[in-house]
């Protein structure tokens, strides 16, 4: 078993909910408490969200995470 991980960040918008949902979706688990910050040059919040899947195969560095 391989144990991956990702980081998904975007801005604080529903389209940040729907990028973690489909995660979960695809198997992917949250791995600790969502993040965000404030984005001096733009002004906007960003959210980010670490989250963890086990898989059978071998890790693939020329593979997508969300391919997984």
């Amino acid at each position: 078993m391989t144990r991956l991980y990702r980081f998904l960040t975007g801005p604080d918008t529903s389209e940040f909910c729907h990028k973690v949902t489909k995660a979960l979706s695809d198997g992917w688990e949250l791995y600790g408490p969502p993040q965000y910050a404030h984005d001096p040059m733009s002004g906007d919040m960003r959210c980010g969200q670490a989250v963890i899947k086990e898989v059978e195969s071998a890790y693939d560095p020329d593979k997508r995470l969300g391919e997984y």
